[in-house]
């Protein structure tokens, strides 16, 4: 029954994906943003797709702006960001952790240090650097904090599926089916477990969510929102939002390392739930 379930899984994944790409070529929301929807659509099957339809899809054209303007729907943007990044580092750790045939603690380890580390240099700060002035070692510095407690929740997630599947299976290597099936679920519940971390990050201004991008002979929304030239907007503010990254926001250095340490708690509760189930 498994192998049906599989098969079924990955054509449905494969076919969402596609749909979602083609799609979104109408909705002027940010390159990367898209790429983002369409890399976790291929890791989480219906999960992206609705959230794709839901959280960015342009309704109506002109109207991007306030559609996204809603937090639920800000925070899904800077989610689905993180998950895309930190996922493809933590599956290419994942395959040559196998085909070393790591120990476990140790491929876990892995996992999460190329996660965090392509997370963090590649899809945060290489493909945002143009939002700090276009510095990439300034980026770096302004994405750091948002990216590590992210990269908690995303690894949280993911242990608590993949140590004991991949435990019970019989360790599969990525030849296998197992193997990409029980990633996809785990990266699924990562960004369950991410969310509401990224919530707090873009309620207080450390990370953005979704963005608008628009060509100047692009429809214009019948209201626009203040502050926005023609060309390209960035994402809507709400009241008290910022992106003064490099400031944290409107917290204190205190807050961010209670935090960072509540994220940290939560990704050893997970390993430790996870060893034991393995």
């Amino acid at each position: 029954m498994l192998p049906g379930i599989m098969t079924l899984w990955f054509i449905q994944a494969i076919l969402f994906a596609g749909f979602v790409a083609l799609d979104s070529r109408a909705t002027p929301e940010s390159p990367v943003l898209k790429w983002g929807f369409i890399i976790v659509t291929l890791y989480s099957g219906p999960v992206g797709l609705v959230l794709w339809l839901l959280a960015c899809r342009e309704p109506l054209p002109g109207t991007h702006e306030r559609y996204v303007a809603a937090r639920w729907r800000q925070v899904v943007g800077s989610t689905m960001h993180c998950v895309a990044g930190d996922g493809i580092g933590i599956l290419a750790a994942a395959v040559v952790g196998s085909l070393l045939n790591l120990p476990m603690g140790l491929e876990v380890a892995f996992e999460y240090a190329a996660g965090f580390l392509f997370g963090w240099m590649i899809f945060q700060a290489l493909f945002m650097r143009d939002m700090v002035g276009g510095s990439y070692g300034k980026a770096l510095a302004a994405t750091f904090y948002a990216e590590l407690v992210s990269m908690n929740g995303v690894m949280a997630g993911m242990v608590l599926v993949s140590m004991p599947w991949r435990a019970h299976l019989g360790m599969s290597p990525p030849s296998s089916a197992a193997f990409w099936f029980v990633m996809s679920i785990g990266l699924t519940l990562g960004f369950a477990v991410a969310y509401p971390i990224n919530w707090w990050l873009v309620a207080r201004g450390l990370k953005h969510g979704m963005m608008t991008i628009r060509s100047s002979a692009a429809p214009m929304p019948a209201m626009g929102m203040a502050g926005h030239e023609q060309g390209m907007h960035d994402m809507p503010m709400e009241p008290g939002m910022d992106m003064s990254h490099e400031t944290g926001g409107s917290t204190t250095a205190a807050q961010r390392l209670a935090f960072a340490a509540g994220t940290f708690l939560l990704l050893a509760i997970a390993l430790v739930i996870s060893f034991r189930l393995s």
